[in-house]
């Protein structure tokens, strides 16, 4: 059997899982079910699936920190591909393809979302295997999820004649979310939901990609040729991925090769798209109720209570979701969680950089001790909260921080001489010791 090469695409923001994912610190860092992230999940449930040689990471420059920080968490290597843009999903699974290929001209790619949640890990292993040896056969195989409810959330697969041994199957036609009458249909029909995820040799795709999308074929073999790797990081170069045309994969080869096979999968699967696919995968109290910080619930029923800010006490509701930051709060009825993208929208076309990113200053600061001549402040954030810092000392008591291209640990003290920002790699507190100059005054209370 060829080996397997695990490439986990870390794309994407979760905009319907606002405010805790934003575009600087997306769904699949956060640890929103048990104890570990989404990625951290899927790495660990590739890690042992048999015939594994490498495991290859695609993300963006600002999240090669996240990537490197929650592989050491959970002791595991990696190679990090670094896309210098985002040029939709066909460019990074292209340049992916290429790399695998320059290392093993039959390795076979195990292209998956970072931000999936598969509750049968031994389950999707053995799915893994079949669909690896099938990708052999030249065969471009997806993972088609054996449905539970008729979701009209997902895309799905309708499947065609039985292939090789009958493990996999031609796809027949893959189709769009549906309503929900179309939905209830698909299920009575055997069609199976569209996981997104694939098994391929990486010469297979590329060769449908020559095919179909030659720019992006093109560039990512040119990327391939000129990356360079060190410490297990490769920056893919910025003029010669441009060169390939801005496309997702299924667009690109999925609509048009006549290679798609299906293997069916019997584990339990779900896209964490919204609050309400949280609560679904989340543990939950004999009252239906999920929860996670500092939180009390009263006489609540079927609810989602998150906060990594205030303390949040919720009484005689049911079927809603609260989730709580230290710069944002929402509440929403469990049914209306597709809706928080609309939401997010208007805000963006407000102009509120809150949409996006979490606020530079930490609602938590708190000012300790301010006399004549200095002012001695405590701050918490959040991990990947980014802190604008004045001229002053800090200390670091608890936590990592990350501060042009330092890390500092718990238990630093960190002169600055100007003002700078940094990043909380975990969720950090610190104290910041600011000096006032001769002249200036305490300000009054």
């Amino acid at each position: 059997m060829s080996a397997i090469y695990p490439v986990i695409l870390c794309g994407g923001s979760g905009t319907r899982l606002w405010p805790a994912s934003r575009s600087d610190q997306p769904k699949q860092f956060l640890k929103l079910v048990g104890e570990r992230s989404s990625f951290q999940e899927t790495v660990l449930r590739v890690k042992d699936i048999p015939g594994v040689a490498e495991i290859v990471i695609v993300t963006g420059a600002a999240m090669v920190d996240f990537v490197a920080q929650q592989t050491a968490e959970i002791d595991t290597w990696v190679t990090v591909l670094v896309e210098p843009e985002a040029r939709d999903s066909a460019p990074a699974v292209a340049a992916a393809a290429a790399y695998v290929e320059r290392q093993d001209p039959d390795g076979v790619v195990l292209m998956l979302a970072a931000d999936h949640h598969i509750a049968q890990p031994e389950v999707f292993g053995e799915a893994a295997v079949t669909a690896a040896k099938a990708a052999e056969s030249d065969l471009i195989v997806t993972f088609g999820v054996q449905p539970t409810a008729p979701a009209t959330g997902f895309g799905y697969i309708r499947p065609g004649d039985a292939l090789l041994d009958g493990s996999v199957n031609a796809v027949a036609a893959f189709v769009e979310k549906p309503d929900q009458e179309t939905a209830e249909r698909y299920l009575l029909e055997g069609y199976l939901w569209n996981s997104g995820n694939f098994a391929f040799k990486a010469s297979t795709l590329l060769d449908e990609f020559d095919a179909f999308e030659p720019s992006v074929a093109e560039a990512a073999k040119a990327c391939a040729v000129a990356l360079e790797l060190e410490a297990g990081i490769g920056r893919i170069d910025r003029e010669t991925f441009a060169r390939a045309k801005k496309i997702s994969l299924d667009y690109a080869v999925m609509e048009h090769t006549k290679k798609a096979a299906v293997v069916p999968a019997a584990f339990a699967w779900s896209d964490l798209g919204a609050w309400d696919a949280i609560w679904e995968a989340s543990a939950r109290d004999d009252d239906g109720n999920a929860q996670d910080g500092d939180v009390d619930l009263h006489k609540a029923a079927n609810v989602l209570v998150r906060t990594t800010g205030p303390y949040v006490g919720v009484i005689g509701v049911s079927d809603i979701v609260v989730v709580a930051e230290p710069d944002a709060v929402l509440v929403c009825h469990r049914k209306d969680s597709q809706a928080v993208k609309t939401l997010v929208d208007g805000l963006k076309t407000k102009g509120r950089s809150i949409a996006s990113r979490k606020s530079a200053q930490p609602r938590s600061a708190e000012t300790l001790v301010s006399t004549d001549g200095f002012d001695v402040a405590l701050h918490r954030a959040p991990a990947g909260e980014t802190i604008a810092l004045p001229v002053s000392t800090v200390q670091l008591l608890e936590g990592v921080l990350e501060m042009d291209g330092d890390v500092y640990a718990a238990g630093a003290i960190i002169p600055l001489e100007a003002q700078a920002r940094a990043r909380a790699v975990d969720a950090a507190t610190l104290l910041v010791t600011t000096q006032r100059s001769r002249g200036e005054t305490q300000p009054k209370a």
